[in-house]
């Protein structure tokens, strides 16, 4: 199997949201089913087949986040430097509407466009890789070509 790449950050959140549901949600979906069990017939019992279906949820869940564990890259971005690769931090300019934008290139289970964290397999992250301070991109999106220059890459 492919090894999934995460910053330390990244794979610290997964590990939590794991521990989270091992600890905390699947006792207390289990005590639901108990309860909802006690109110009798499970055949009309809305309960219970709500409450099975989210310990179907979490134990999804569990399994999935397992995975990714299991086969994690942890990566430190501060003990890279140079052209533009996984975990670094670029900031950008469009060079249609003068537009700054920065952006951490991370893995697709810790990418999150709206907190400026973009996945290394989008388009746009494509495009930066191998990349320096003062190139110039064109990346073809969704919404038709954009054209940006990198401003700085850093490392943190």
């Amino acid at each position: 199997m492919e090894k999934i790449p995460l910053t330390r950050e990244g794979f610290a959140k997964i590990d939590a949201e794991l521990k989270h549901l091992k600890s905390v949600e699947r006792p207390a979906i289990i005590a639901a089913i108990s309860e909802a069990r006690a109110h009798g017939d499970l055949s009309e019992n809305a309960e219970y087949h709500s409450a099975k279906e989210k310990q179907s949820f979490i134990e999804g869940r569990i399994k999935e986040l397992e995975s990714v564990i299991g086969l994690a890259d942890v990566i430190d971005p501060s003990k890279m430097s140079g052209s533009i690769k996984f975990g670094a931090t670029v900031k950008l300019v469009d060079e249609d509407t003068d537009e700054e934008k920065t952006y951490q290139i991370v893995g697709e289970y810790e990418a999150d466009i709206e907190a400026g964290r973009l996945n290394i397999k989008s388009p746009l992250a494509r495009a930066l890789i191998g990349k320096d301070e003062g190139d110039s991109v064109e990346v073809r999106t969704p919404g038709g070509e954009k054209s940006y220059e990198i401003l700085s890459v850093s490392y943190s």
